[in-house]
């Protein structure tokens, strides 16, 4: 690939005009959000916060470990399609949302935190990003967490939160003291925290719930706009963890049994709209709406192969949360911004280092049922 695919994110079939498009919406996309999220990035003063110093406070956290992701560093690739119920095509423009549309789709499931080599755990908190790969060369990449709110509100509150939920070496957990500081000067973090604690672990990936967390408007045709947020949701009923599985000596239970679902047969999400109303929080991530406002199922995620990590697959992906079709556009979430930020970062960071293996030695898998 040239460096004009590169900076593209375009595949050698891509066609020249498409390439030109997508370059010309992503500089649109940069001119357009600097300055909303100058104070956000740092990039005003080097005494501010920025993406480099949140990438930096991710290292001295959870140790070096070049080649890998600063933030959900272990994970497996997927690869499956996307089939519209054609019901979102009312909120959206984007040409997946149109009835019948099936749209290739690959992605990531991995788990939160910066040590790729970690044993699988039922509390660490899951993550599901894709890639949705639309005609000409548009994409939506979106990252989605099994949390049902985000712990802070602000990108410098999460700066602090790293900090203060770092283990301590002798007893393998946060220090008390530190944490208090941080829920006193964080009290919208305090709720947060009690809602994520209170979530249901289920047996693994496969009957998760995934959330996008922060707020996004849906632009119609006609120019309407609604604010939404989304989930995928699992086609099967969830199977909360039992003790026995908590226990297991396998140290990549999770994403091994993720694997033999999918070679079983197709794993499959129900992507959830929630419509918002005036007056929801938009700008918020560590408050839900409430629970009676409106939602519509857009379509069904069916994943049918998993690859582990290799070069050119998931792991070369910045999943951007900004990366939009026409017809989906990111909201006034401060969160947003900083998230492109660093997760571009990262990626430059990474991009450059020698590669190891994954923890996670998966084999390709494509599920019965095709």
């Amino acid at each position: 690939m040239s460096l004009l695919d590169d900076l593209a994110g375009a595949g050698p079939a891509m066609r020249p005009r498409a390439v030109i498009l997508r370059l010309g919406a992503i500089a649109a996309l940069v001119a357009g959000t600097a300055g909303a999220f100058a104070y956000a990035g740092g990039w005003l003063s080097p005494h501010d916060l920025t993406p480099a110093r949140i990438l930096d406070r991710f290292e001295r956290v959870n140790g070096p470990h070049p080649g890998f992701r600063r933030n959900h560093a272990k994970g497996l690739c997927l690869a499956g399609r996307f089939e519209s119920s054609g019901r979102g095509e009312r909120l959206s423009k984007a040409s997946l949302f149109a009835p019948g549309q099936i749209t290739p789709v690959t992605g990531r499931i991995a788990l939160a935190g910066g040590r790729p080599y970690a044993a699988d755990a039922a509390t660490t908190v899951r993550s599901l990003a894709l890639r949705f790969h639309l005609p000409d060369g548009e994409e939506w990449r979106t990252g989605n967490n099994d949390i049902p709110v985000f712990p802070v509100r602000t990108p410098e509150a999460f700066y602090a939160q790293l900090l203060a939920a770092k283990p301590d070496p002798a007893t393998g957990k946060p220090d008390p003291e530190a944490l208090a500081a941080f829920f006193a000067a964080n009290p919208d973090s305090v709720k947060a925290a009690a809602l994520i604690k209170a979530r249901t672990l289920t047996a693994g990936f496969a009957d998760d719930t995934f959330r996008g967390l922060n707020a996004f408007r849906f632009v119609a045709r006609d120019g309407r706009q609604t604010p939404v947020r989304w989930a995928f949701v699992p086609e099967h009923a969830a199977t909360a963890e039992s003790p026995a599985q908590g226990g297991r000596a396998d140290e990549n239970f999770l994403f091994d049994g993720f694997a033999s679902a999918v070679r079983r047969a197709p794993v499959r999400w129900h992507l959830v709209v929630t419509l918002g109303e005036p007056g929801d929080p938009t700008a918020d991530a560590t408050r839900a709406w409430p629970s009676e406002r409106p939602s519509l199922d857009a379509g069904t995620v069916i994943v049918s192969e998993t690859e582990a990590e290799a070069d050119g697959n998931c792991r070369d992906v910045n999943f951007d949360p900004l990366v939009l079709p026409a017809g989906i556009e990111g909201g006034d979430d401060p969160l947003l911004g900083a998230r492109s930020a660093a997760y571009a970062q990262s990626f430059t960071r990474r991009a450059g280092e020698p590669k190891s293996p994954s923890a996670v030695h998966d084999a390709p898998v494509a599920g019965a049922g095709l």
